[in-house]
């Protein structure tokens, strides 16, 4: 994506194929003024609304309106309504630097906030609303699109398919004696208000080890360390910060603690974020949260599939890994730019046959992989090399093959892609796959 049109996406017009589909309904697409609070408030209820929120009182609104009007925001309304002023469905975007495999990222539209009301489902508003944006990153040249979501039965059919997994995971610190290294720095009790700029800078720095994660701040990091204008918000909230031998922070977790019945003996921990620089700050942070006193049991969701932790421990069903799910959706839209952004383990030939209903990704694309996993694609319009794999898919399974953490060998068996030469699934995942579990700590 260039500077420009980094610049542009607040105001880049809105897709008029969308608009148009939505006016013969007496329906108007329309970008909100966020300069205007009142109109962003409107837009804010409708959102909150959509999510079962509760009614926001001034203080949170206060709050939040100048920490979303960075944002491009964009509703339906309903002239007709009786409260024609609120939005009937919203959706707000903006783009953010998504890790991709080999240390990278790639810039990508992130879409959050949709929402269409009840008294107007079932009449292409979400399709309508995201079919433009999709487009609206197309002409600005932005790679793909990415969203996590509520409900996974929805974004398939735009091209988004899943690539980086979550669990939640829960540990009985009765059983699980830790056997893992022994730390060399030191766990401090620290306000939120401490990290607010170092732990933000730390997040930033660790950020491209992981595959799935993504530069945020703002809004969706001050709500981790409990600033979200609501009163008292942040009462039960407790940091710890983690400093290497040299002083310098390396890690920290914000974490809650809550009385779990009649034994006072048995609190439960709810880990809220956690974040390690360095294998010694994970395993200094992991240990003092497992030996924490008067706590029986540790939960932490929206974890990485793949947590050490597992493996630190004594017994090791006491660390229970649950509710697996997709979390992190991706959309592929410029192929060549895509693929190129990342880099492979294996070098080769792969030839895609991409099918996009949409038509931003549709096509026959030739990926020239180097010995140095860097990549060049082409779009192929000879013979394909004699020695490359070669596959059929749709664009939404690309991009769930995108990051490296799901299988085209399990795609292939779940008849979800087609080989086009025999072997070439395994051959895929061979350059694919990642070494790190794609991950996103947070939701958008």
């Amino acid at each position: 994506m260039t500077d420009t049109a980094r610049n542009d996406f607040l105001t880049a017009a809105i897709d008029s194929e969308s608009a148009d589909r939505l006016e013969a309904q007496g329906l108007r697409l329309a970008l909100v003024d966020t300069s205007d609070t009142d109109s962003l408030g409107e837009w804010l209820r409708a959102e909150n609304r959509g999510f079962y929120g509760s009614a926001m009182d001034s203080d949170t609104l206060e709050f939040v309106l100048p920490r979303i009007a960075g944002r491009r925001t964009t509703g339906v309304w309903d002239d007709s309504a009786a409260e024609p002023a609120t939005p009937v469905s919203t959706v707000s975007i903006w783009p953010a630097e998504l890790t991709v495999p080999g240390n990278s990222s790639v810039t990508a539209w992130s879409i959050a906030a949709v929402t269409v009301a009840p008294t107007h489902r079932r009449l292409g508003i979400a399709r309508a609303m995201i079919e433009a944006e999709l487009r609206t990153a197309a002409s600005l040249g932005v790679p793909v699109a990415a969203l996590t979501v509520s409900e996974a039965t929805i974004y398939r059919r735009f091209g988004f398919g899943p690539a980086a997994m979550i669990a939640d995971w829960t540990i009985d610190t009765a059983r699980a004696a830790w056997t893992g290294p022994r730390s060399g720095g030191r766990v401090h009790f620290v306000s939120p208000e401490d990290l607010l700029v170092d732990g933000l800078e730390l997040v930033e720095r660790v950020r491209l080890e992981t595959p799935g994660h993504m530069a945020f701040d703002g809004i969706l990091w001050e709500r981790l360390l409990g600033f979200t204008g609501a009163q008292d918000a942040g009462k039960h909230l407790r940091v710890v910060r983690y400093d290497d031998e040299d002083g310098e922070l390396q890690g920290f977790a914000a974490y809650k603690v809550t009385e779990t019945g009649a034994d006072f003996s048995k609190h439960s921990v709810e880990l809220g974020f956690f974040v390690a620089a360095t294998d010694d700050a994970y395993a200094g942070l992991w240990r003092f949260l497992l030996e924490l006193d008067l706590v029986s049991t540790i939960t932490a969701p929206l974890r990485s599939v793949d947590e050490p932790v597992a493996w630190q421990v004594a017994d090791p069903r006491a660390v229970t890994r649950a509710s697996v799910r997709d979390h992190l959706w991706i959309r592929v839209l410029d192929v060549p730019a895509a693929l190129s952004a990342r880099t492979y383990r294996a070098a080769g030939h792969i030839v895609l046959d991409v099918e996009d209903d949409l038509g931003f990704a549709d096509g026959l694309f030739l990926l020239t992989i180097a010995d140095d996993g860097t990549a060049m694609v082409e779009q192929l319009h000879g013979e394909a090399p004699v020695d490359a794999a070669a596959i059929a898919l749709t664009v939404a399974d690309l991009g769930s093959l995108y990051l490296g953490g799901v299988s085209a060998f399990t795609l292939a068996r779940a008849g979800r892609i087609t080989e086009l030469r025999p072997g070439s699934a395994a051959a895929i995942d061979d350059a694919f796959r990642s070494v790190v579990a794609p991950w996103l700590s947070i939701w958008f």
